[in-house]
């Protein structure tokens, strides 16, 4: 019982510590009067992708790699499948024509770059693959390329990126970001070891609860964000959070997780791969399917609740292989 415990506790401190270091150096960084368009791109971000990448440092640190890179794999086909799924349930997700014809492609394609980069078992040539250093620098590279797109887009369009003003003294703002700190560093240990104990009681592999447990609980402020954005009639933040959390998880927390320590992928999250590959192709077909795409209107792709219950049923379909499998 206090494993549960202690894992519950830890997916609290995650996301409560990635909310307390983005609200503290979002506040610092207005005092030295840097602007929205950097803050959004920068801080607000990478904060967002903190709980995946805590863990996986954790994870790689108490040699258990397999968890990190399930838990990557795992929070990119929930992202997708369940909360894309839950939202389009609640209200059609309008998806304008930059995001459909630019950033789905380019999250598949990162998909399908992160497969061929874990190529060891992909060719027979062994049962594990390994991302290295060298895996980590050419993801990171990408990723320095989508961060330079994403600055000319926000740019050209700086409100996306608005932060709020915020008017909290240095001392408390220098006290949340340390806090957050904290908070991120005990809330990873913890959800890892948790995350162990559970693997070990159950005989089940630490790649399987890394793709099911660990990836729905950082998983769980992407799905807050997209289910309120679609409710206050945001369509384009719900998606983009998506979309985007996709990208930034692939490219830099497992870009920085491998620099830092190698990863070893098992045979076994070739499923894995190629769930979120199908599930980031059914994403773009599906802004298609019975839509009349000869208006190009910017409200012509669309998810719909039909949709949203397909992507549903395949997450649980594949959930309960990757458990009973």
């Amino acid at each position: 019982m206090l494993t549960y415990i202690l894992l519950a506790i830890g997916f609290f401190l995650l996301i409560k510590g990635a909310h307390l270091l983005v609200e503290g150096a979002t506040s610092i960084a207005k005092k030295f009067r840097i602007s929205d368009i950097i803050v959004g791109l920068t801080i607000v971000a990478f904060g967002t992708s903190m709980p995946e990448l805590v863990v996986n440092l954790v994870a790689s640190f108490n040699g258990a790699s397999e968890i990190s890179i399930g838990n990557i794999l795992g929070s990119n086909i929930a992202n997708i499948l369940l909360i894309l799924g839950v939202t389009a349930v609640i209200r059609k997700v309008e998806v304008g024509e930059g995001t459909v014809w630019k950033e789905i492609p380019f999250s598949l394609f990162v998909a399908t770059l992160l497969l061929v980069l874990s190529n060891g078992y992909i060719f027979g040539e062994t049962n594990t693959g390994m991302l290295d250093k060298t895996d980590g620098l050419i993801l990171l590279f990408f990723f320095s390329i989508f961060l330079v797109y994403t600055f000319f887009i926000a740019k050209s369009n700086q409100k996306t990126f608005e932060v709020t003003q915020n008017t909290k003294g240095f001392f408390q703002a220098f006290v949340e970001v340390l806090g957050g700190m904290f908070a991120l560093y005990f809330g990873g240990r913890w959800v890892v070891a948790g995350a162990i104990s559970i693997a070990e009681v159950f005989n089940i592999s630490q790649t399987v609860i890394g793709v099911t447990i660990v990836a729905l609980g950082t998983s769980l402020p992407e799905l807050v964000t997209s289910v309120i954005a679609t409710l206050k009639h945001k369509s384009d933040i719900a998606i983009g959070n998506i979309v985007g959390s996709n990208i930034f998880n692939i490219l830099w927390v497992l870009g920085i997780s491998s620099i830092i320590l190698p990863i070893k992928l098992e045979s076994e999250t070739t499923i894995d791969f190629a769930v979120l590959i199908l599930s980031s192709f059914l994403l773009f077909i599906f802004l298609f399917v019975g839509k009349d795409i000869k208006k190009f209107q910017p409200d012509t792709h669309a998810l719909n609740k039909k949709e949203g219950l397909i992507f549903i049923a395949i997450y649980i379909i594949y959930i309960v292989y990757r458990v009973v499998g």
